[in-house]
């Protein structure tokens, strides 16, 4: 497997434990907000393979308690159950990001114990959706799919949203709502510009717009909270 950037250490990328994180290249969506869009056709350059990261972290056996995997889309990799055995073996447990788009792989690596936690996105409203991951249309099914397996509890999860001042608005929140509720957990993530997102001149909301956004949503999950708002 082709690891395309490795961040040695973090204490933001999973909750309550100090981990590395992992991206894959290789994306089906195209977030015009995306921050890694230099992953999206996964042809960017590797910076290591399975095998150095391996080693890499029995290294740090002792000092890391956590592995990410990010991408792109992590789920693309076909050998994503193997590699995520190899590091259970290693006694470090995984959290997966993902944009849900692929049930029966997330299915897998929930059956098998191969992840303990999962970040999933929800883009925005069903209506604003296919806008909303760059894409000219796109079946929910799997989306849906996905967000009701991981309802089931059977691993640990969160639910997030990347808020654009663009592309959402107080019907985005609403509706979102009405679709997860009694999630476990949802955060709003601020929206931050940088010069390698896709495309220019999308803007981060107020504090005030998100705190907003934040009750429509609470009604439906009483556990909301805000990112990257001071």
């Amino acid at each position: 497997m082709k690891i395309h950037g490795l961040q040695k250490m973090t204490l933001l990328d999973f909750p309550g434990r100090v981990a590395c994180t992992v991206f894959f290249g290789g994306c089906d969506m195209r977030c015009p907000y995306c921050h890694n869009a230099e992953l999206l056709d996964g042809t960017a350059p590797a910076v290591m393979d399975d095998t150095e990261l391996l080693a890499f972290l029995k290294k740090r056996q002792g000092l890391l308690d956590g592995v990410c995997f990010t991408g792109g889309e992590p789920l693309l990799q076909k050998d994503l159950p193997e590699f995520a055995a190899k590091v259970r073996d290693l006694g470090y447990p995984v959290k997966l990001d993902t944009n849900g788009n692929h049930p029966d792989r997330l299915e897998k690596m929930i059956r098998e114990g191969l992840v303990q936690y999962v970040a999933m996105d929800i883009k925005n409203s069903p209506e604003r959706y296919a806008e909303t991951a760059g894409l000219r249309q796109m079946d929910l099914a799997p989306i849906r799919e996905s967000v009701s397996l991981l309802m089931e509890g059977k691993t640990d999860y969160e639910f997030r949203t990347t808020v654009v001042a663009e592309l959402h608005d107080d019907e985005s929140f609403e509706q979102i709502g009405q679709w997860i509720k009694g999630a476990k957990r949802y955060y709003l993530q601020r929206f931050t510009d940088r010069d390698t997102v896709p495309f220019q001149g999308l803007h981060s909301p107020e504090k005030e717009q998100m705190e907003h956004w934040a009750e429509i949503v609470r009604p439906y999950v009483p556990a909301v909270e805000l990112r990257g708002v001071e």
